[in-house]
């Protein structure tokens, strides 16, 4: 119940929807909670994890979405960047964004049953009317991506410090550093120091 009070904070926060009655001819995807373990660096739990998913599998193509886009690394890609930056000698760090998907706006009408196990005061016929993707929704990956670029390109001058970036990600995200890159993608990256610019990627 705490995690699920903690993800409800981070939902309010956002105003990732607004109670209204669902207007005749619309449906309403359905939500769930999915509760997992967080866990640190060498697999000890870091805390209790409580997400609120939409049924996205519910979602018609056309009616309540239109594009679909998820943004994937490439193994190849990462290792070209780990390679410049052990070469240039450049800093490696690594941020988590709390909640990124709650940061996309949605441009599709959609309306949402209420959150399960929730106690809400509402009216007989009201439902969640999105303004932010929300996991499970086919277009979230899409919006948080449109909203990150977006972030990025008023950021505007990439050869800033790192602080100042980061600095600056954190008025407009929710986020918290995770020090050093050590994990990334399944990798684990390790600096030598006594070997100038050496990275050890597993």
């Amino acid at each position: 119940m705490d995690a699920m009070n903690v993800e409800m904070d981070a939902l309010n926060k956002n105003k990732t929807w607004d109670l209204v009655p669902l207007p005749q001819g619309k449906k309403a995807v359905g939500c769930i909670w999915v509760f997992t373990l967080k866990h640190k660096a060498y697999s000890s739990i870091d805390r209790y994890k409580a997400r609120l998913v939409a049924k996205g599998y519910t979602q018609t193509y056309g009616v309540d979405y239109l594009e679909t886009f998820a943004p994937v690394a490439k193994l190849n890609t990462l290792r070209v960047l780990l390679s410049l930056a052990t070469n240039h000698d450049w800093p490696l760090s690594q941020f988590d964004v709390k909640n990124a998907f709650l940061h996309g706006d949605l441009k599709e009408e959609i309306y949402m049953d209420l959150p399960p196990g929730i106690s809400v005061t509402f009216q007989e016929g009201v439902m969640c009317k999105l303004r932010k993707s929300l996991y499970g929704l086919k277009q979230s990956p899409i919006a948080w991506f449109g909203r990150f670029a977006t972030s990025m390109k008023k950021f505007r001058d990439d050869q800033a410090e790192m602080q100042n970036l980061q600095k600056y990600l954190a008025s407009e995200f929710e986020m918290k550093s995770m020090g050093d890159l050590k994990y990334f993608l399944g990798i684990e990256v390790a600096r030598s120091k006594h070997e100038t610019g050496m990275l050890d990627c597993k």
